[in-house]
């Protein structure tokens, strides 16, 4: 598995292992800043005496920290060093994430998650850059890695905040938890900054607005966003839908477990699968025509296939790593892929957001989820052809044009 340092030549053997250990840490502690809030919400607006209002706040903080940070990734990236930049963004994780669990303040308590949010948005978008660089002939198996890693640190995140917290007596210390594994996370990186360019050194960039002004810029951004969109719906309302059903809390919760842990080892398949395609037109279809089988299924049997549905939206949502491996393979450089992956994700989040704010309105004007769970259907259409249309061989350094 050769790959290429930031200065330009061959990884070593110690060099390559530590580059892979860096990526694994690094996707393990990509979600838990995020997830780890929910479990414990009702805690901290107790707690700190929090609005509803603020709580909304809170929680829409990740999608628009993904947003704005994610867009000033690539830039980032260009003027202080691609894996100088991975470090610092591991570090504001660290420190987000330990302040926000000392204070009292509302405020400090959002700032500091907004400190930790924007280490995770920015090390989102490098991470295919990073395997772009390092492994440009295994696209496919470092995407499996560090989605898998994602996959499992999110799942981690969701099951061990409440167990944590009871077990160290507060909130305060299932949330901090998580900071200590963002810290060693950032060891394997301070071996890795030496490698990055200098500015005078670095390689030809390719700004968000070249990549703005091509149609596979905006196809896979169209992807990227409705996916997470679907995402987002799910993992923010689908416990209230199982409860809304007749199932118990500790039920729900399992239901929505099982919707994520399918991730799991789907991640670990699908990217090298789909990296070994010429086209991954029948795989895009496959995986996102599950979604419409568990949504209907849940519409017209919530109780009796509730098991069965779940398998199936999980197993729709593993469109997730599928985007990511193409935005490793739609650019030719490290420098095209972040740059692309920062457009994708950015232009991506911000719809996203409509995902859930979308659901609760429907499901407030209607009354039920069945109105709410037709409309994330009806969204797969142009998911669908989003996808079909990144799924075509083609890469972005082909597509810009100067202004």
């Amino acid at each position: 598995m050769e790959g290429r340092t930031g200065s330009g030549g061959p990884d070593t053997r110690a060099q390559r292992l530590l580059v892979v250990v860096g990526i694994v840490v690094l996707g393990f502690n990509l979600r838990p800043t995020a997830v780890s809030v929910g479990p414990v919400l009702d805690e901290i607006t107790g707690g700190l005496g929090m609005s509803a209002t603020t709580a909304g706040v809170l929680t829409t903080l990740p999608v628009l920290a993904f947003a704005v940070f994610g867009a000033l990734a690539p830039w980032s990236a260009r003027v202080v060093g691609l894996h100088r930049v991975t470090l610092l963004a591991l570090v504001a994780v660290t420190v987000g994430l330990a302040g926000r669990a000392r204070v009292d303040a509302v405020p400090a308590f959002l700032l500091l998650s907004l400190v930790a949010l924007a280490g995770m948005a920015t090390a989102n978008v490098l991470l295919p850059s990073l395997v772009k660089l390092h492994f440009p002939e295994r696209v496919g198996l470092m995407t499996s890695v560090y989605t898998t890693a994602l996959a499992v640190g999110l799942t981690l995140a969701s099951v061990l905040t409440v167990p944590v917290s009871e077990q160290l007596g507060s909130w305060r210390g299932g949330l901090a938890a998580w900071a200590v594994t963002a810290a060693v996370a950032a060891l394997p990186w301070l071996g890795l900054v030496r490698h990055d360019r200098t500015p005078e050194e670095a390689p030809h960039t390719i700004s968000l607005g070249a990549v703005a002004r091509t149609r596979l810029g905006w196809a896979l951004a169209l992807f990227f966003g409705l996916q997470s969109l679907q995402a987002y719906a799910v993992f923010g309302w689908f416990a209230k839908v199982y409860r809304d059903a007749g199932f118990s809390a500790a039920t729900s919760g399992l239901l929505l477990g099982v919707i994520t842990a399918m991730s799991i080892p789907l991640s670990i398949w699908l990217p090298a699968w789909a990296a070994r395609m010429r086209t991954q037109t029948g795989l895009i279809v496959a995986v996102i025509c599950c979604y419409p089988v568990g949504y209907l299924g849940l519409v017209l049997a919530p109780v009796r296939g509730a098991w069965l549905w779940a398998v199936m939206v999980g197993c729709g949502a593993a469109i997730f790593p599928v985007v990511l491996t193409l935005i490793g393979l739609r650019a030719r450089t490290s420098a095209g892929t972040a740059a692309l992956s920062g457009f994708a994700q950015s232009v991506g989040y911000l719809m996203a957001a409509v995902g859930p704010f979308g659901m609760g309105l429907l499901y407030d004007l209607t009354g039920g989820w069945t109105v709410p769970l037709l409309a994330l259907t009806a969204l797969l259409v142009p998911q669908l052809a989003a996808g079909l249309l990144v799924s075509r061989p083609s890469f972005i350094e082909d597509q810009l044009r100067p202004r």
